[in-house]
C-alpha cells in the first residue's frame, strides 16, 4: 500500500491528526499514513509528501550523495538528530530562500522534501505538493502600502490558486476594514467594494476604483446586489454565519469566485467546516499567512 507523508503548519499538528486516518507514526511536524493520497488534501496539511521512501546511509557525506544522486533540489524537515541533518544539508545545493515577489509565479523546478528518520535512516520525497520548502511562502513584503498584516493571506491565496481578479472586475470586499484586502484588490485595478461598519484606511477610501459602504458586512442581501465577480471575506464571525451567506450567493449563482476567512470559532464550526468542504468545486487550505482559521476558495 502506499505511504504518505503530511505535514502540519507549526503549532497545528493536532488539526492536520484529527482530519488523517490513524497514522503510522507520527514525529511533529510530520505524520506517515498508509494509503492514497486523496484528490482534496487535508486542509492542515502545509505539505504532502507524495513519493517518500526510506533510504539507508552510512554516512553524512552518503547521505547527501544519495539525495543528489536523485534530484538537485531538497528542503530539510527537522524532525530529531538536528545537528547531524544540518550537516547533511550544508553538503546539498542550496535552495534559494530569497523571499517571492508578489504577483511572480511559483517555483517551477521540483523540490523534494526530507529528514533524518534515524542516525543512519532518511525518510525524503522528491514529490510534494508545494513547490515551497516545507510549504512556507514567503513574500517580500510591502511595508508601507497596506493598512494592515492581512494582505499577505491573499497575496498567498492568489499565489497559490494562480488567478486573481483583473483591470475592472468587481469585488465585494466584506468587513474590509482597515483594508488590507482592498488594498491587494484595488491595486490589481478591480473595483472595490468594501464593506465595515470601521471605516477603510483614508488612503484607500480615496482611490477611484474603491467604494465604500458603513453597515454590517452580511448585511447586502445576494437580489439587490447584481453580479458580481468575486466575493472576499475576512469577517471576524462564526462560521455558519458566513456559510448561511455564501450559500445565498451560490443559489443566486451570481457571483464567479469566492475567497473567504472561515474562523474557526463557536461551538457550530465542526458542522460548518464541513458544510463548507460538502461545496462542489471548492477548496478548504490553511495558509501560512492564517492563524487558527482556514480559508475557503471556490472558483468559477
Amino acid at each position: 500500500m502506499d505511504l504518505a507523508v503530511y505535514q502540519a503548519a507549526p503549532g497545528f499538528l493536532a488539526e492536520l491528526l484529527a482530519g488523517l486516518p490513524r497514522p503510522e507514526e507520527v514525529r511533529e511536524p510530520l505524520a506517515l499514513v498508509r494509503g492514497e493520497v486523496p484528490a482534496r488534501l487535508p486542509a492542515w496539511a502545509q505539505n504532502v509528501w507524495l513519493d517518500p521512501v526510506f533510504i539507508p546511509i552510512e554516512s553524512i557525506g552518503d547521505a547527501a550523495k544519495k539525495l543528489k544522486a536523485i534530484q538537485r533540489n531538497w528542503a530539510l524537515c527537522p524532525t530529531r538528530h538536528h545537528r547531524r541533518a544540518a550537516l547533511i544539508e550544508e553538503k546539498l545545493p542550496r535552495v534559494s530562500a530569497k523571499p517571492l515577489v508578489f504577483g511572480r509565479a511559483a517555483p517551477s523546478a521540483p523540490l523534494g522534501a526530507w529528514t533524518l528518520w534515524e542516525e543512519n535512516l532518511l525518510l525524503a520525497s522528491p514529490r510534494c505538493s508545494s513547490p515551497f520548502p516545507n510549504g512556507e511562502i514567503r513574500f517580500e513584503e510591502d511595508r508601507e502600502g497596506p493598512p494592515s498584516r492581512a494582505y499577505l493571506k491573499l497575496w498567498e491565496a492568489f499565489t497559490r490558486i494562480g488567478v486573481r481578479p483583473g483591470p475592472g472586475e468587481l469585488c465585494l470586499d466584506l468587513g474590509a476594514s482597515p483594508g488590507g484586502w482592498t488594498f491587494v484588490l484595488a491595486g490589481l485595478g478591480a473595483r472595490v467594494f468594501a464593506i465595515d461598519k470601521a471605516p477603510l484606511d483614508p488612503r484607500l477610501e480615496r482611490l477611484a476604483n474603491v467604494e465604500t459602504c458603513r453597515g454590517s458586512a452580511f448585511g447586502l442581501d445576494p437580489r439587490h446586489a447584481g453580479a458580481v465577480d468575486w466575493l472576499f471575506s475576512d469577517v471576524i464571525c462564526y462560521p455558519e454565519r458566513l456559510l448561511g451567506y455564501v450559500r445565498r450567493w451560490l443559489e443566486l449563482g451570481s457571483c464567479r469566485n469566492f475567497v473567504c476567512t472561515v474562523k474557526l470559532q463557536g461551538p457550530g464550526a465542526p458542522e460548518a467546516l464541513q458544510g463548507f468542504a460538502d461545496i462542489p468545486g471548492s477548496s478548504l487550505t490553511h495558509l501560512c499567512h492564517n492563524k487558527h482559521e482556514l480559508t475557503w476558495v471556490k472558483l468559477g
